[in-house]
């Protein structure tokens, strides 16, 4: 297995964690190929300026967040940027559009820069178009006359930007003025402003010729000035990842009703060609956008994802508004240990030992105990069963030269180690919301 020693460590650390790596999911991604042609053509779509809204439905434990992230890593190979954000009803409401606006802006990454990447995006921008006003003739030396070219190319790049959110294109302006003056504090003062942050200094905000901060109207504009900037400077477009949509089955009816509706106005945008270059996908459970107190609370939005999944799984359109993680089978999570094995022996001490300690007779044991351990449920047990192959066995096999696994190591799991849905499964019940009997008077 070619990986370098950086991207290995990285995943390995994750899954000992018992989180999603970061990167590296590839090298993890077992049962995804069914849907690479079609996600593949998605992003292009984006990337060539068009748009793209997807639904990923699956239970808790299939690997939405892992698929979203592996997503996330196609569509930086495509040059886009790439934005994850875990709605919540507390910290990001769906409601408040310019709540969500500001976590994209602090989770923004391309595949140079890591979160946040808004400021080398911006600065990225701003040399472009010196480099563009260069390139029409304007003299290097000639600092007036470029300046007037640089803010003339401005103004025409965001002109459409300017109709829709005014505010967005006087930002950048203040922002370039700063830089120039080498007033930092200035110019991180709005860039913040750029990015949604409430509580700017007020000094900032005049000098950019600016006032308030960032409302729930505001917010799809300051991403439509968000898309033309990354255009032009060299990522075509972005994919927005919106995980865990399904929280909105908790929050109050009047709250829900105003999220399902913030939702149905994005589609609705997308549809209609105002955001070149987005691809949203939303990620939650089937209880989410089959029950009464999610998607089908609102019919406009139910029937723009409706898809048919009355027929054999093999057999889903990965093309469709909305598809399905069938979650894990005991051959794929067998497969995915096999693969992590390899992945570890290839940068361990003494890889032979690695592969001969741990076979595959061993890790399928591991993987049936860790399974009954949970109720049977193999779609609830990657998260565990990594975390125990890296942490429990492999690092002690790595690192102790008379370790054996089979002869000094029971699988033990603690209640604290596990999650409201393991628990749940470990304890013999649903691992759907809806399945839940509530003893109401």
């Amino acid at each position: 297995m070619n990986v370098s020693e950086r991207r290995r460590r990285e995943v390995i650390d994750a899954l000992r964690r018992g989180t999603v790596p970061v990167a590296g999911l590839d090298l993890l991604a077992v049962g995804l190929d069914r849907f690479s042609a079609a996600l593949s053509a998605e992003l292009a779509t984006a990337a060539d300026g068009g748009s793209v809204f997807k639904a990923v439905r699956g239970e808790y434990g299939s690997g939405k967040t892992f698929f979203a992230r592996w997503l996330g890593e196609q569509a930086k190979q495509s040059r886009l940027a790439v934005a994850e954000v875990q709605i919540s009803e507390t910290e990001t409401p769906l409601h408040r559009l310019e709540t969500v606006y500001r976590r994209l802006c602090d989770n923004l990454s391309t595949a140079e820069f890591p979160p946040s990447a808004l400021r080398a995006i911006v600065d990225g921008w701003m040399f472009t178009l010196e480099e563009d006003s260069l390139a029409s003739g304007v003299s290097e030396d000639d600092a007036e006359a470029l300046e007037a070219a640089v803010g003339d190319l401005l103004e025409r790049r965001l002109a459409e930007v300017s109709r829709a959110a005014p505010t967005f294109a006087a930002a950048l302006r203040g922002y370039r003025t700063a830089v120039a003056a080498g007033d930092m504090a200035t110019a991180e003062g709005v860039l913040a402003w750029l990015g949604g942050q409430p509580h700017v200094a007020a000094s900032a905000k005049r000098a950019a010729g600016v006032r308030g901060d960032l409302d729930h109207f505001g917010a799809l504009g300051f991403l439509q000035g968000l898309l033309t900037v990354l255009r032009d400077s060299g990522h075509p477009g972005l994919l927005l990842v919106l995980d865990e949509v399904e929280t909105l089955q908790r929050v109050r009816s009047d709250v829900r009703d105003k999220a399902l509706n913030a939702l149905r106005q994005l589609v609705d945008e997308i549809d209609s060609g105002r955001f070149p270059g987005l691809y949203v996908l939303i990620t939650g459970t089937p209880a989410f956008f089959e029950g009464h107190q999610g998607l089908q609370r609102l019919p406009p939005l139910a029937s723009r994802l409706a898809t048919d999944f009355t027929t054999d799984p093999r057999f889903d359109n990965p093309r469709a508004a909305q598809i399905r993680l069938p979650g894990f089978s005991p051959e794929a999570l067998l497969e995915l240990g096999g693969r992590v094995r390899d992945l570890y022996a290839s940068g361990a001490a003494d890889p032979s030992r690695v592969l001969t300690a741990v076979d595959d007779a061993y890790v399928a044991d591991l993987a049936r105990a860790v399974t009954g351990s949970l109720g049977g449920k193999a779609g609830v047990a990657p998260r565990v069963f990594l975390k125990k192959l890296v942490g429990d066995v492999l690092d002690r096999v790595d690192q102790f030269p008379d370790f054996d696994p089979r002869m000094h190591y029971a699988l033990t799991i603690a209640g604290g180690e596990l999650n409201e849905f393991e628990r749940n499964a470990a304890a013999g019940g649903s691992t759907s919301p809806d399945e839940v009997e509530l003893d109401l008077p």
